[in-house]
Order: C-alpha cells, then structure tokens, then sequence
C-alpha cells in the first residue's frame, strides 16, 4: 500500500510540473524575457543615416554626392527621354503641378503651398542640373524629394522634360 501511496505522489507531481510547463508553452502564462533585440537601440528608416564613407562613389553615380554642385545632364533629349519623362510626369507630378505644369493639378488648391508652375522663365532659366537637385531633394514644406520614387535616370528624363513645356495660352 505505501508503494502505491508513492506511485500516486510522484504522478501527482509529474502532472503538476508537466501541466504548469504546457501553461507556459501555450501562452497561458506569459513571461517577458528580455532579449537582444530589445536592449539595442532602434532608428526609423533613413533617421540619421550614416555619410558616404570617403573615397567611395554612391550606387547611384556621383550626381548623389551631397555638396558637389549641380551636374551637368547626361541624357540626351531625345524622343524616347521625353515619352519616358511624360508617362512618369503623369504618374508622380501631375497631380501637383497640373497636365500643363502650370501648377494646377488635380489637389493644387487642397495644399497650403501652390505648386511651382514649371512653364514660367525663372523654372526655365534654372540649370539642368538644378532641376535635377530639385527633383533629388525636393523643396522643404512644398515638394517632396523624388529620390525614392525616380532613378537617377528617371530624373533626367524629367529635368528634359520639364524644358518641353509651354505655358497654355
């Protein structure tokens, strides 16, 4: 009989460490184990990014080399850069700066600032390069940069593009 008494005790035990294990496993219990991942700092994507390490050129080319000056373009404006720039136009610009350029797209009076009107003298007298810059970094509280929506390619064919329009008569 104590055998028995034993045998009873010991399965008892087991169970009950055996059941407060399965609680653990399904979540019933949860611990909050702290683990690397939550000791490490954490940034936001592109929050403080790291400087172009020196002597090295950027995937992009050298026109995304901050503090380099405007560059100069190096895309041919040719037919097959103008339909490029204008099927883009459509997609990225168009609701902003209108089908014209005139700045009078699709949301222009939900913004507080007006978009530019790209068919005026003082956006037409402005460098290749210029545009380009303007294109890569946008303007703060008006534009913004283009650099993730456009290759460095997409970007001139804009910059060409742009000297396409004429103001609507």
């Amino acid at each position: 009989m104590k055998l028995f008494q034993q045998l009873v005790v010991v399965f008892f035990v087991v169970f009950v460490l055996f059941g407060g294990l399965m609680m653990f496993s399904m979540d019933i219990i949860k611990i909050d184990w702290v683990t690397m991942m939550e000791i490490q700092p954490s940034f936001d994507a592109q929050e403080d990014p790291l400087p172009v390490p020196a002597r090295s050129i950027p995937v992009e080319g050298p026109v995304s080399i901050p503090n380099m000056g405007a560059p100069v373009n190096p895309v041919p404006a040719d037919d097959v850069s103008i339909q490029r720039a204008a099927n883009l136009y459509t997609i990225n610009c168009a609701m902003c700066h209108g089908t014209t350029g005139e700045g009078n797209g699709q949301i222009a009076a939900l913004l507080a600032n007006r978009p530019t009107n790209l068919t005026l003298d003082v956006t037409q007298n402005k460098s290749d390069g210029a545009l380009f810059l303007t294109l890569t970094n946008g303007v703060p509280g008006r534009m913004p940069p283009m650099i993730e929506n456009l290759t460095v390619r997409d970007r001139w064919d804009m910059v060409n593009y742009i000297r396409t329009l004429e103001p609507s008569q």
